[in-house]
């Protein structure tokens, strides 16, 4: 599966430990990630990460792309629900992206260990049925 993890500052670390919690899952997949949020995420854990731009540069765009063209399987988005308005329109058009192409979307690390878990028991081997190209990846 192809999973992506985007992060806002305030929700970095927690993202961070949310993946060292899950390294052994996260490990047999294909991991993008925006590219701060990356950048901690593959120093804190080694996994191989493939970065985007930073948030702010357009990396939530680049995932949003990704998201649009059904290569992402899954999106772990820990945002930051005090955080100021300039997050929102991103927020609003993966998670709109997300619903259009019926991929799963986690906005804290509650669902996202859901998300995880059920990942790791083939709760989503779906996605493979459904896109039928994602199937040669690991």
């Amino acid at each position: 599966m192809n999973i992506a993890l985007i992060a806002h500052d305030r929700k970095k670390e927690l993202m961070v430990q949310f993946c060292m919690a899950y390294c052994g899952i996260l490990a047999k997949h294909n991991i993008c990630a925006t590219g701060t949020t990356g950048k901690f995420v593959e120093e804190a854990t080694g996994l191989k990460i493939d970065k985007c731009l930073a948030g702010m540069q357009g990396g939530e765009e680049q995932i949003s792309a990704r998201v649009a063209y059904n290569e992402i399987d899954l999106v772990l988005f820990f945002r930051d629900p005090m955080s100021n308005s300039q997050y929102e329109p991103d927020l609003h058009a993966i998670a709109r992206l997300c619903d259009m192409h019926n991929i799963p979307i986690a906005t804290n690390s509650a669902t996202a260990e859901m998300l995880i878990l059920g990942l790791d028991r083939g709760d989503l081997d779906w996605r493979n049925i459904v896109n039928p190209k994602n199937s040669s990846r690991k």
